[in-house]
């Protein structure tokens, strides 16, 4: 069979699932897949929606089912799909049903393996039992870890002859990996769904698939240890804190002047009011792009001038955090240095040499390690864990292409935020 493309429009509002349906359907989408978040949202009435919008389209329900297969299987039917999927770690009986229903239906059984169960020695059962894909999927939580399913394709291509589908991150550049490993089923869905224009991201994944050869995205593409640095450049605190469950940033202190940014690695430093011997030492030990974290116990005199601030750019240093008090903020803000400080005041304390330079230490209730990502905007300044980077990175690239998508449709429908994401239909009654 032909490579098919098919795209997960997972959304809970059903008005923005049909338009990026229909967008992707002009950029060459084959099929559509009603996602499991739609449909639990919207139930059944999304599929009966999407049949009598696009009748001669291909309509997978997404139901993830892992019990009661009949009533599940049965209801996707009725409501009018044409595929439906069960789980693969689902018990061999559900499965079964779940295919005797759909030819008793006459709807298709997709099984899909979104965990990693043994899938070797279950795939021959599976299609023995008579279902007609298996899906071979890596979950959204587990590719914000960096992880991608190619590894169990490879592993399952060629022991069955029934089609595979992919799905868990594919893009442009990875989808061509994917069909060379025997994939005959493409899913994309962020891809498409979070891109600005739901078309041309169709248009390229489709591209890439019938000339076999890499298309660069220009969606962000999962982050490994090595791009953290250039993802967070693009990334705003705010982006940080939604894609981790709205974490609390360092409050209290405030960038020198507008439009500024930081980031790099923590070297913490713990010294006492005044006392700028341990900061002017932690700038001799950092490396280019780390960023000096000193707690001054919040209070003046000031730990960090100009002179500091020199040193500190001639070691290529990516910024200065003041739990205290900084001084010659005129000539800081010309040297344009990022410097984010609790207060600012012209007298200096005497360099006493009290304090520890990489240790742990807490501003305003937050921890900072040696080592933890900081950034810092017009928003304030987070602290991501350093050995939590990846993740936090990959939700905070997730929420900023959702913010994207959602910005266009604003734009692009003269609508407004609460049209376009439904918050009415969200509101506890």
């Amino acid at each position: 069979m032909a490579v098919i493309l098919q795209v997960a429009l997972d959304f809970v509002d059903l008005h923005r699932a049909v338009k990026v349906a229909q967008e992707s359907i002009e950029g060459g989408v084959d099929w559509l897949e009603i996602g499991t978040p739609l449909i639990k949202s919207e139930g059944m009435s999304a599929i009966r929606h999407f049949r009598t919008l696009f009748p001669h389209k291909t309509l997978i329900a997404d139901m993830k089912t892992m019990d009661a297969g009949r009533a599940e299987m049965e209801m996707a039917a009725k409501a009018g799909a044409d595929i439906a999927v069960v789980m693969a770690d689902a018990q061999d009986s559900t499965i079964r049903e779940c295919i005797e229903t759909g030819k008793n239906y006459g709807i298709k059984i997709c099984v899909d393996c979104l965990n990693d169960v043994k899938i070797e020695d279950r795939v021959a059962d599976i299609e023995k039992w008579g279902a007609a894909y298996i899906a071979v999927h890596t979950a959204i939580d587990d590719q914000m870890l960096g992880k991608t399913p190619f590894d169990i394709l490879r592993r399952i291509s060629g022991k069955v002859k029934i089609p595979i589908a992919v799905a868990g991150g594919i893009n442009s550049e990875n989808v061509v990996d994917a069909v060379n490993v025997g994939a005959s089923i493409i899913i994309v869905g962020g891809y498409i769904t979070k891109a600005k224009n739901a078309k041309a991201a169709a248009e390229s994944i489709k591209s890439a698939i019938q000339e076999n050869r890499k298309i660069p995205t220009t969606l962000f593409k999962r982050v490994a240890r090595e791009g953290v640095r250039e993802a967070l450049e693009k990334l705003s605190t705010a982006n940080i804190s939604d894609g981790s469950h709205r974490a609390k940033g360092i409050t209290e202190v405030y960038p020198l002047y507008p439009n500024i940014k930081i980031v790099g690695n923590a070297v913490t430093v713990r010294t006492y009011p005044g006392d700028w011997a341990k900061p002017v030492e932690a700038i001799d030990i950092a490396k280019e792009g780390e960023v000096i974290v000193i707690d001054a116990g919040g209070a003046g005199p000031a730990v960090w001038g100009e002179l500091a601030t020199h040193s500190a750019l001639q070691k290529k240093i990516g910024g200065a955090v003041i739990w205290g008090a900084t001084r010659d903020v005129a000539e800081i803000r010309k040297l344009k240095f990022p410097v984010f400080t609790k207060m600012v005041m012209p007298s200096a304390g005497e360099p006493k040499g009290f304090g520890e330079i990489n240790i742990p230490i807490s501003l305003s209730g937050v921890r900072v390690n040696p080592g933890d990502w900081i950034v810092g905007d017009d928003d304030g300044l987070m602290v991501i864990p350093l050995s939590e980077t990846d993740v936090w990175v990959n939700h905070g690239m997730d929420c900023l292409e959702r913010e994207n998508r959602i910005r266009e449709e604003i734009v692009s429908q003269k609508s407004s935020l609460g049209k376009v994401i439904d918050v009415l239909k969200w509101e506890k009654k």
